[in-house]
């Protein structure tokens, strides 16, 4: 709605401009073609200068060669009236042959203000008499009553401002009416186009002035939805498969697993076969999470994994975790240690204590796996005003620069580490990540303070209505 109002404002403000600008240019034209018809000189004018340029003389009234001259150009005629006999002492040779020689009062006093004969005269004040220069009668249109009413005048500006406005009002009511048709088709294209992002279909009446692009529109929508529906068959078959070879390797690696513990366990045999047969069944461990990994992670990627939100205490959970890793007889280069304020027992959030002791214990399986040679693993809360944290960091042999901005940019398990077959960072940083934003939470990898890996889990502090 908001793009319609701008698209509406967008006409009126060209519509005004457009006004602006015409009226601008007429008077410019105007005032062009008024100053192309204008003689270079007022006729009042010519008629004063041809009085001040008539001289007496004792042969008689004698006008200036240069008056005479521009009285020619124009085409223009000229007499000179006596005050005392109103009789026409002297005029110029190209005088009308139907123009009197005589006057009276009357006749004076209406060529002044009109016309002699039909020609239009002008009058100039000589030294005893009256000079009238007269035009061709094509030439010029005097205004024989040039009275106004006082009121008219005075009320003029304010005529002229509601003319203006009468007319802006109806060539604006005039534009709206012409382009409401428009208006009326541009509003279900919009919003057609703002739902495209939303994912949903999407269909525009095809009718009105852009009933082609209405039409393209829908074909977008038909577009996307099919590409939404391959998409979606895609990833549920990509996670059927991940889940159905998950199942289907369960069942003989446990048989392996299970054979392998066996002849480890047979005393009978020599020591290598039975070395042989745990490092079997090591590697059928490692299998066999890292199959679990991959389950878990399509399954939180498709939201298939079910979260039961419960008040979990993290300080508890992060605790929980250590203590389950010292217990299963972690080696003796894998320190690790509860590095929390006594002071700091509780931060509660709505959660799934499994999936939280599940991330955090994959943090602490990431730094043993990257650290072959060993490291001392630190576990630690903080609590802060907006949010709680987890840190978990090591002080092991880190990670470069670019890698660890790959971690920040893609940390999921499709991530190359240059073709070699040492360890990397992966499945199980992304399955920390799904978690954690699962939780409504957010990961953060750095180097560790003593040079080594560092991962922040950080969770916001929720409100007290929403722990139950």
């Amino acid at each position: 709605m908001k793009d319609i109002t701008k698209l509406i404002r967008r006409f009126v403000s060209i519509l005004l401009l457009s006004m602006i600008l015409v009226i601008v240019l007429n008077i410019i034209i105007l005032v062009v073609i008024s100053a192309s018809q204008m003689s270079n000189a007022s006729p009042y004018t010519t008629a004063r200068e041809t009085a001040e340029a008539l001289q007496e003389t004792e042969a008689g009234y004698v006008l200036s060669g240069d008056m005479t001259e521009r009285l020619r150009r124009e085409n223009a005629w000229a007499i000179y009236m006596d005050n005392n006999t109103l009789e026409v002492k002297w005029h110029t040779e190209n005088l009308p042959e139907t123009i009197p020689l005589r006057y009276t009062a009357s006749d004076i006093a209406r060529f002044t203000r009109g016309y002699i004969d039909g020609y239009p005269t002008y009058t100039g004040e000589a030294e005893n008499g009256l000079v009238v220069v007269g035009y061709p009668k094509d030439r010029f249109w005097k205004h024989m009553s040039p009275s106004w009413d006082y009121d008219f005048i005075k009320n003029a500006p304010y005529t002229l401002l509601a003319v203006i406005g009468m007319n802006v009002f109806l060539i604006f009511l005039i534009y709206m009416i012409a382009n409401s048709k428009l208006l009326k088709s541009v509003k279900p294209i919009t919003n057609g186009i703002q739902a495209l992002p939303s994912g949903e279909p999407v269909y525009v009446r095809e009718k009105g002035l852009l009933s082609g692009l209405a039409a393209k529109i829908n074909q977008t929508s038909d577009i996307l939805q099919r590409q939404k529906r391959n998409l979606q068959r895609k990833e549920t078959a990509r996670a059927n498969w991940i889940s159905g070879v998950s199942h289907d390797i369960r069942t003989p690696l446990s048989m392996v697993m299970g054979y392998a513990g066996q002849i480890e366990d047979n005393e009978s045999l020599p020591e290598s076969e039975r070395k042989k047969a745990g490092i079997i069944r090591q590697q059928s461990m490692k299998m066999k999470n890292l199959i679990n990994d991959l389950n878990l992670a399509s399954k939180l990627e498709y939201n298939m994994q079910p979260i039961h939100p419960k008040p979990v205490n993290l300080v508890a959970a992060a605790r929980q975790s250590v203590v389950d890793f010292i217990n299963l007889g972690m080696e003796e280069k894998y320190p690790i240690e509860w590095d929390t304020d006594e002071a700091l027992t509780a931060c509660v959030i709505n959660g799934d204590k499994e999936l939280l002791k599940r991330a955090i214990g994959n943090l602490i399986t990431n730094s043993q796996t990257h650290n072959p040679d060993g490291c001392r693993i630190s576990v630690r809360a903080r609590k802060s005003d907006t949010e709680y944290q987890i840190i978990v960091e090591d002080n092991g042999i880190g990670v470069t620069d670019e890698k660890l901005e790959e971690l920040r940019t893609a940390p999921h398990y499709m991530m190359s580490d240059s073709g070699t077959a040492g360890p990397r960072h992966g499945l199980g940083l992304l399955i920390v990540g799904q978690i954690v934003s699962a939780h409504k939470g957010t990961v953060s990898f750095d180097h560790g303070k003593q040079g080594g890996f560092s991962a922040v889990l950080s969770f916001p502090v929720p409100s007290d209505d929403h722990i139950q």
